[in-house]
């Protein structure tokens, strides 16, 4: 059965792909019940990886048959099939990494390129399902000022300079990340030197007095929950969202706008903590065509 899935998505979402100048989406996610997992196309390679789960249902081998036999399906190498085992994840859990390969390749999205590794940590360098919004971020960005916090490896910030962006900041606390971003900028042919990247904890870097020349364009796409030791505080992205966004909010220009985003599945926005009246709920237009799960992210355009 997940074969046969599989290969009838693959042969649906091909032309999709070219057309779009993607080489990285999603083929599986859970589409038959019995088969918690999710697979992802990786420009000739595979990554599949095992909902987390309470019990031992399945033997230990399960996994990887189910993973070598979508390979085999699709004609890929067993070696460029990538398997893992995802945890409930908790404090920094889903920025660790699980090995020391330090193995990247490049992959293509709307003409722009990124630096992913499907090797060393439990997600790649690429989150697939915000590509509709870093495209929309792109649309928006001619002579804005962008603010990309938990900026991971930097791909709304390229989206942005890509987009002629007058300038922008991406804060994130791990400098292994930071030099991702600044190696994502220099691969699209973006001079970093333009594009400040910081390492900064961003509920200490809200809690000071805004600086400097107000933004045009606020990316906010934090973690769930994380209580890493290099934050003096917990940051739980369910209590902590309405600190977040104005603290945002205090850092753009009049007629601003950000985005905020988040996974958790338990989420519900206090609209009435939030200081703004114009917020817009618009999850269902950044959930991509290859994404089963329309619930996969939550998703709100907030002015300021």
């Amino acid at each position: 059965m997940l074969v046969n899935r599989v290969r009838k998505t693959r042969r649906h979402l091909r032309k999709w792909a070219r057309r779009e100048q993607v080489t990285c989406y999603r083929l599986y996610d859970k589409d038959i019940p019995e088969i918690p997992v999710v697979i992802d196309w990786y420009d000739g390679r595979l990554h599949v990886a095992e909902y987390a789960r309470r019990d031992d249902e399945h033997p230990p081998a399960w996994l990887d048959t189910m993973a070598y036999s979508v390979g085999d399906a699709l004609d890929i190498d067993r070696a460029t099939v990538f398997i893992k085992q995802r945890r409930r994840q908790r404090g920094s859990d889903q920025y660790e990494p699980v090995a020391a390969s330090g193995e990247r390749f490049v992959v293509g999205e709307g003409g722009h390129r990124f630096y992913v590794n499907l090797t060393d940590y439990v997600d790649t360098g690429l989150f697939l399902d915000h590509r509709p919004l870093r495209a929309r971020v792109g649309a928006e960005a001619k002579d804005k000022r962008l603010l990309n916090l938990f900026c991971y490896t930097g791909a709304f910030t390229v989206y942005a300079a890509a987009g002629d962006a007058r300038s922008s900041l991406s804060i994130d606390l791990s400098n292994t990340y930071l030099a991702w971003a600044r190696d994502n900028l220099i691969l699209n042919g973006i001079d970093p030197e333009k594009h400040e990247l910081r390492r900064a904890d961003v509920l200490e870097y809200l809690a000071a007095p805004p600086a400097g020349q107000p933004f045009d364009i606020a990316v906010v796409d934090p973690p769930t929950f994380s209580n890493s030791k290099r934050m003096r505080a917990v940051l739980d992205t369910l209590r902590d969202h309405a600190r977040l966004i104005n603290g945002t909010l205090a850092r753009l220009r009049p007629g601003g706008w950000l985005y905020f985003s988040t996974n958790n599945r338990r989420f519900s926005l206090d609209a009435a903590a939030i200081a703004s009246a114009d917020i817009e709920d618009i999850s269902a237009g950044t959930i991509p065509p290859d994404f089963r799960n329309q619930r996969i992210h939550r998703c709100w355009r907030i002015g300021n």
